[in-house]
């Protein structure tokens, strides 16, 4: 792992063992996968992904990307973004893009390899999670 790029495994840990996250949700581990969640993704009509996101603000503080904004995201936001950003591509050419897609995310303060998350980025777990839970909360019919 690259340190706090991590975060998005570790809040699906987290999420996975969460009593408050809604019946009827798919939680994945996307990690490096790219291109290759095509099928995974597909017929989905929302997604929410979590990740490190860096856009040089404080380290530990909670990003949310959403709307047409997802689609304009360039340069390095993470060290998946490229792949990400190719994912929403390819989705869009195959007319199977969810309808909407929300990205919830962390400022890291260090990717460099380490299996551990930093202090900020830590302690702002709770945070993250708890954002996923409202934001899965608001979708719920």
């Amino acid at each position: 792992m690259h340190g706090d790029d991590g975060l998005g495994v570790h809040a699906i840990e987290r999420l996975q063992k969460d009593p408050r996250v809604p019946g009827g949700v798919v939680l994945m581990d996307g990690g490096t996968q790219g291109m290759s969640l095509i099928p995974h993704i597909s017929g989905f009509e929302r997604v929410l992904v979590i990740d490190a996101i860096d856009v040089g603000r404080d380290p530990g503080t909670l990003i949310r990307i959403e709307g047409e904004e997802v689609h304009k995201m360039h340069g390095k936001p993470s060290v998946h973004q490229l792949g990400f950003a190719d994912l929403m591509i390819a989705l869009k050419l195959l007319d199977s893009s969810p309808k909407e897609v929300i990205v919830l995310g962390v400022q890291p303060q260090s990717t460099e390899w380490s299996a551990n998350l930093s202090a900020p980025v830590e302690a702002s777990l709770d945070g993250i999670c708890t954002l996923v839970i409202e934001q899965l909360n608001a979708w719920r019919p």
